[in-house]
This record gives C-alpha cells, structure tokens and sequence, in this order.
C-alpha cells in the first residue's frame, strides 16, 4: 500500500480503467454510426437542427432591454427631498450618485425624507406625495 501512492490507487487499476473506458468509447461511437447511416436524407435537417442546438458556434446574445433610463445614462441629479403636511416635496440636497445620496441619507429617521433619482429637466414637483 506505501507504494500506491496517497489515495491508496495503484497505477496498474488506473491504466486498466483507462483502456476499460477507451473500448467502451470506440464501441459508443460504433454504434453512433450506426444509427446515423440509418437515418434517411428528410430527416438529416432535423437531426442537424436538433445537434445545431447543443453546439452552436456563437452563443445568442441577451435581448437588450428596450432603451436606457435617465438613471443608467447618468443625466440627472440623486435628491434628498422631504414632504410637507401637505404633500408638497421640497427638494433639501442634491447629489451627483447614487452611493453619495445614501451615504448622507444613512442616519436619517424622519419617515418623511426621502432619496430618488431626478432627471434633468423634469420639475421637483414630481415628487409631491399623490
């Protein structure tokens, strides 16, 4: 057993493996050739679409979503905005991330202070609580 290395596994049941594995592979792909010089010409497409699937050259592309919002673009201002009694927002800080709005926003307890994205060129009123 000291000479049969770590695991225990002598080099001799390793090589008999080995070949073990190797006929039974030749046999597969015997067999495999059998069965597709079986397969008549009309069904050589299908059987071509079905491997195609399973080996494609080029992988697909993700669909891409259908456009970029204000917020992935960048074109816009982080706001910590807060709301009256009367549901008017006024807007206290601006920020030019995401990361720094929330950093500053992290200790706040008042429920009615809040962080959101507001893109360029759209009125703080959007704000206002409905």
């Amino acid at each position: 057993m000291a000479t049969n290395g770590p695991f225990g596994i002598d080099p001799e049941d390793f090589e008999r493996a080995l070949r073990g594995a190797g006929a039974e592979l030749l046999d597969l792909l015997g067999k495999a050739g059998v069965n597709l010089d079986r397969v008549e010409r009309a069904d050589i497409g299908s059987l071509s679409s079905l491997i195609g699937q399973f080996f494609q050259s080029q992988p697909t592309p993700a669909p891409k979503p259908e456009g970029e919002t204000a917020g992935e673009t960048g074109s816009g201002v982080w706001a910590i905005f807060s709301i009256d009694e009367t549901g008017q927002a006024s807007v206290d800080q601006v920020f030019p991330t995401e990361l720094e709005a929330l950093r500053a926003h992290r200790d706040n307890t008042d429920d009615r202070r809040r962080v959101r994205f507001l893109p360029y060129g759209v009125p703080a009123s959007v704000l206002d609580a409905p």
